[in-house]
C-alpha cells in the first residue's frame, strides 16, 4: 500500500477518517511507511484449505489416540476409520476444502500422536473413470438393474492419498427424488462391486451424489 499524497490543508475531521481507514485496510502501516502483511495464519487458511483441513484432521486423530491409544490406531489407520470418519467430520466446510488432507492428519496422529508431516499442496485428486461405468452399465443391463444405473452420469475416483480412495457417483438425482430409487442405485453398484481394489490401493465408500454435488447417501465398500 503506497500513501498517496494530499494538501497541505486537511481538517481534523478528514485526517481522523484517513487514519481509520488505513487502519482498517489489509496492514498497518508502520513508521517508514510501509505496510504490514496480513497475518500468516489468515492467509494460510485462505490460500491454502488443505492445511486447515489437515490440522482438523489431526485433531480429531489427537483425540482418538488419547481415548484409545494403539488399538485406535489399527482401527482408524489398517481399518479405515479415518476415511470413512472423513465423510461427516466437521466442521464440515474445512474438511471439505480437502478431505485427504483430513485423513491425512487424523492418520498421523492417531498413528504416532506425535510426528507431524502436513501436505504442501492439495492431498485430494479427482479422475473420471468412463470404463468404470460402462462395465457398471454392462453388468446392470445383464441384472434387470439397468434404469437405476442409466441416472449416473459419471464415475469419480476420489483419491484420498496415495491408496485411500473412494468412488462417487455422479448421477442425476436431485435431493428430492425418491429415496427408494437413490437406495436401489447403491445397492446394485455395492453389489457389482467385486472389492478386488486393483494394485494398492483400496475403496473404501459409495458416495451417490445428486445433480448439485450434494450426497445424497454413502455405503462402505
Amino acid at each position: 500500500m503506497h500513501a498517496q499524497a494530499r494538501p497541505v490543508r486537511l481538517t481534523v475531521a478528514a485526517a481522523l477518517l484517513g487514519l481509520i481507514t488505513v487502519s482498517c485496510g489489509s496492514g498497518s502501516v508502520g513508521a517508514g511507511g510501509s505496510t504490514t502483511p496480513t497475518s500468516p495464519v489468515s492467509r494460510t487458511t485462505a490460500e491454502h484449505g488443505y492445511e486447515a483441513a489437515y490440522d482438523a484432521g489431526w485433531r480429531e486423530g489427537k483425540r482418538l489416540f488419547k481415548d484409545g491409544g494403539k488399538g485406535a490406531a489399527v482401527r482408524e489407520v489398517v481399518w479405515g476409520g479415518c476415511v470413512r470418519r472423513s465423510l461427516t467430520a466437521q466442521p464440515h466446510n474445512v474438511v471439505e476444502k480437502d478431505r485427504g488432507a483430513w485423513v491425512l492428519g487424523c492418520k498421523q496422529a492417531v498413528g504416532s500422536g506425535t510426528d507431524r508431516h502436513p501436505p504442501t499442496r492439495r492431498v485430494t485428486r479427482r479422475e473420471s473413470d468412463p470404463d468404470l461405468l460402462a462395465r457398471f452399465r454392462s453388468w446392470a443391463l445383464a441384472n434387470g438393474v439397468k434404469q437405476p444405473a442409466r441416472r449416473v452420469s459419471q464415475v469419480v475416483l476420489v483419491h484420498l492419498g496415495d491408496r485411500d480412495y473412494d468412488v462417487e457417483l455422479a448421477t442425476a438425482y436431485t435431493d428430492t427424488s425418491a429415496k427408494a430409487e437413490v437406495k436401489q442405485l447403491a445397492d446394485a453398484f455395492v453389489t457389482w462391486w467385486d472389492g478386488d481394489d486393483g494394485d494398492d490401493a483400496r475403496a473404501w465408500n459409495l458416495i451417490v451424489s445428486a445433480r448439485d454435488d450434494k450426497h445424497l447417501t454413502t455405503r462402505g465398500l
